[in-house]
């Protein structure tokens, strides 16, 4: 197997030396690029096409949870969580089959992580952790009631988010992404976790504004501020400020088509 490319991601100068430092030892590993925060990981993976991340979760601003939220699945390697807290993955990373290595880091931990993504990655697995990470995040961060909470009706979106609910009118929300069972909605800047399916929350959005770019991505038309050409037919819609989304083959027709109306 050719050596897996690899971004590293922490806060910390220190750490980040540690850590590349180890993963070094690795002959597998190519480290590719090296992020000091989560804006920097974001970019860099949508530049790179990098097969493995490294990632950790205390980080001021874009945390490594809101990476993997921000990032489309299909442009997110497989990932690696370091965290210094054991209260992050004493369970919901366990439950949900979620790699992680606790500080302080060792290189025995490096490597299992390092052939456990090898294996994957073997598999044709790249991208595919995103639910199993959202489902983590679910459990660390929601207290589901098992009520269907679909619609209110009145055209918003219902997150529930522990004890608290949330209706987001869907012209705030920029874009959708699927995630297994659950959805990820992004809206006002922030990045929303709905149990339910894209197919569920299809009937509820107004097809006038949003539009299906990817197999798991919808878009609010309204929000597009750049098409920027990619290889094989692809290209990318730049939403808002910070949004980087990928339009597959199968779909970009509806972009064009929404180009031409408005042209």
């Amino acid at each position: 197997m050719t050596t897996i490319q690899t971004i590293i991601v922490d806060d910390e100068p220190l750490a980040l030396g540690l850590l590349k430092s180890k993963l070094e030892k690795n002959p597998h590993i190519e480290i590719v690029a090296q992020c000091k925060n989560g804006r920097e990981a974001i970019e860099t993976a949508l530049s790179t096409q990098a097969d493995l991340m490294f990632l950790d979760i205390e980080m001021p601003g874009i945390d490594g949870l809101e990476v993997v939220k921000e990032l489309q699945s299909d442009e997110l390697p497989l990932v690696v969580f370091t965290t210094a807290y054991e209260q992050y993955a004493i369970t919901a990373f366990d439950l949900h089959a979620v790699d992680y290595i606790l500080k302080p880091i060792d290189q025995e931990r490096i490597d299992r992580a390092v052939e456990r993504a090898q294996v994957r990655l073997t598999q044709g697995e790249r991208g595919q952790d995103k639910p199993g990470i959202i489902g983590a995040i679910d459990s660390m961060s929601h207290q589901q009631d098992g009520g269907d909470d679909t619609s209110n009706g009145a055209r918003k979106i219902v997150i529930r988010d522990r004890e608290e609910i949330t209706l987001l009118k869907q012209e705030d929300i920029a874009w959708l992404e699927a995630a297994g069972d659950y959805v990820c909605v992004h809206a006002n800047g922030e990045t929303h976790i709905k149990r339910s399916t894209l197919k569920e929350l299809l009937s509820d959005l107004d097809p006038s504004l949003f539009k299906r770019v990817h197999r798991s991505t919808i878009v609010n038309l309204n929000y597009i501020e750049k098409v920027i050409p990619h290889t094989k037919g692809e290209f990318f819609l730049i939403l808002g400020e910070h949004h980087k989304v990928k339009v597959s083959r199968n779909y970009r027709e509806v972009i064009k088509h929404y180009l031409d109306e408005g042209a």
